[in-house]
């Protein structure tokens, strides 16, 4: 079944709720409590070792005073791939777990989310569970998961992100796995874990929320719950991420971002994506490129491509980023809101274009590192077969279908291109 016929047949949308979250400053440190009211007693901790901090080393040792046994798995790569899953899975079965705790951003939520599936059923290939609701054993292993970074809100969604690099290792596929049974237990966000977050990568995160507002705001599903979180997840956006950028310690720009975050996941939960998601997870998966900075490239030409559809969707998102529309037409308003977008993208330091990233554009970049297969494309060419087989992954890709404008290999084409090695400035002449 094609992607886009899932979600024609069904007129009735579904309503994904989120899991209890306990939120703001200091909330990390009462981890050991809940893990204890929660059954936890031998626990495999995921991360990517947020190396640099002591953010992974402070929780684990707080869990222990509480009584909990700690197994730890600090080698979740950004764009988690089906082998960190399974490595993980193998870990934990070994140590007879019981338990997860993941501490990081998207990537080791989305990780530890695909470890349970994979653990409730024998440890079964996560790459099985491709697509909606794969899973048939509804009981997962607990999952508390604490973010340090505003970005992915993975924590409170009921999807989860991984790479395939086994099935065809010359063509890595990243999918998004969706499923009601991968919701974690508890959610903690806790803006004092942000402050260690590089510059860049706060800024590369703070689009990947931008995007995850805007897109159900003007998907084609238009479920009407998630309108309003994603409008306000937007307005919070335009007012904190640059302080959280450039002044890293700068509490209320790290809340207000923490906030935003968790508010964006739960319009996207239900209200869907688009093809801002479906662009970068194609150049994640062919270049192992950050997720937010693929969002914040694609993110100002599909918001062009979609306009013509959706200008009085965009009219409100100027009007949530602060712009006075007061005498501008609805068209002008969307044009205002593009702008805005496009300053907000060159105020905080992300590159423009696809091509312009090099193995030095930010500080956790992994392009050209990891498996052969990435070590081989070090180097986005943005020539047409690039563009070419990155547009045929936008099509097969989950998020595509609730783009508001159709999507076909010769209206996408010229959006992947323009990522690839547009100028910006040509999206407002």
């Amino acid at each position: 079944m094609q992607v886009d016929e899932l979600l024609k047949p069904f007129p009735i949308k579904e309503f994904h709720p989120v899991n209890r979250g306990l939120l703001g400053p200091g909330s990390h440190e009462i981890i050991g409590p809940e893990a204890l009211k929660l059954g936890f007693k031998k626990t495999l901790v995921m991360t990517s070792g947020l190396r640099g901090s002591n953010v992974v080393e402070k929780i684990v040792e707080s869990m222990k005073y509480h009584g909990l046994e700690v197994v730890v798995y600090d080698k979740v790569e950004s764009n988690p791939k089906d082998y960190n899953v399974m490595d993980s899975v193998e870990l934990y079965q070994q140590n007879n777990c019981d338990s997860f705790v993941s501490i990081g951003g998207g990537s080791s939520h989305d990780a530890c989310k695909g470890a349970r599936v994979s653990v409730a059923h024998d440890g079964r290939n996560i790459n099985e569970f491709e697509g909606f609701n794969k899973s048939e054993n509804p009981k997962n292993p607990p999952h508390i998961a604490v973010s340090t970074t505003a970005g992915t809100g993975s924590e409170t969604s009921w999807a989860y992100v991984i790479t395939d690099t086994t099935t065809d290792p010359d063509n890595p596929h990243k999918y998004v796995a969706f499923d009601d049974y991968c919701v974690t237990s508890l959610a903690i966000d806790d803006p004092v874990l942000y402050y260690d977050c590089p510059i860049d990568y706060t800024a590369q995160c703070g689009f990947d929320v931008l995007a995850h507002a805007s897109e159900p705001y003007v998907s084609r599903l238009d479920f009407h719950p998630s309108l309003g979180p994603a409008l306000h997840a937007i307005k919070l956006v335009s007012q904190h991420l640059r302080a959280a950028v450039w002044n890293g310690q700068d509490l209320a720009g790290r809340q207000g971002m923490m906030y935003a975050q968790y508010i964006a996941a739960q319009a996207f939960n239900s209200g869907g994506l688009g093809i801002v998601h479906s662009i970068s997870h194609a150049v994640s998966a062919f270049y192992d490129t950050h997720h937010g900075l693929n969002n914040a490239v694609a993110l100002p030409r599909v918001w062009a491509f979609n306009m013509p559809v959706a200008y009085e969707r965009f009219a409100d998102i100027a009007d949530a980023m602060g712009i006075d529309t007061h005498g501008m037409t609805k068209v002008q308003a969307s044009e205002a809101a593009l702008a805005a977008a496009i300053r907000l993208l060159r105020d905080v330091g992300i590159p423009e274009r696809f091509v312009d990233v090099k193995q030095d554009s930010y500080s956790k970049n992994r392009l050209g590192t990891g498996i052969k297969y990435y070590q081989d494309h070090s180097v986005i060419s943005g020539d047409d077969a690039d563009v070419d087989r990155i547009t045929n992954h936008v099509l097969g890709d989950a998020c595509t279908p609730g783009n508001p404008k159709e999507c076909t290999f010769e209206t996408v084409r010229p959006v992947v291109e323009h990522c690839m090695n547009g100028d910006l400035d040509d999206l407002l002449s």
